[in-house]
């Protein structure tokens, strides 16, 4: 079963209220087998128009996993802790590749 990724980019209005997401936000994640990759840090478009402020990457064990994460109560409180703080805060899932047999 393949991995399965979140993608987020986000440009942070209220960084003083976006403290309160990102701290209660890793455990909804971990709750689900899920990780961090990324969470913020240098980027720069190397093709393209996308200049995104801010970017995440989550890692899920399964498609699944991540869809629980995202529909549970649990992570539906925490994103209220997140409203009012961006500008703007889009998030893709995406299913990764299938290892190959051996």
């Amino acid at each position: 079963m393949p991995a399965a990724y979140v993608v987020v980019e986000m440009k942070v209005s209220d960084p003083e209220q976006y403290k309160q997401y990102m701290a209660a936000a890793p455990a909804t994640i971990a709750a689900h087998g899920g990780e961090y990759l990324v969470r913020g840090g240098r980027h720069e478009a190397l093709e393209g128009d996308w200049q995104p402020a801010r970017v995440a990457v989550l890692k899920f064990p399964s498609y699944e996993q991540a869809k629980a994460w995202y529909d549970e109560s649990a992570y539906r409180t925490v994103r209220v802790k997140r409203a009012g703080a961006t500008e703007y805060f889009n998030m893709i899932l995406v299913e990764g590749v299938a290892a190959p047999v051996a």
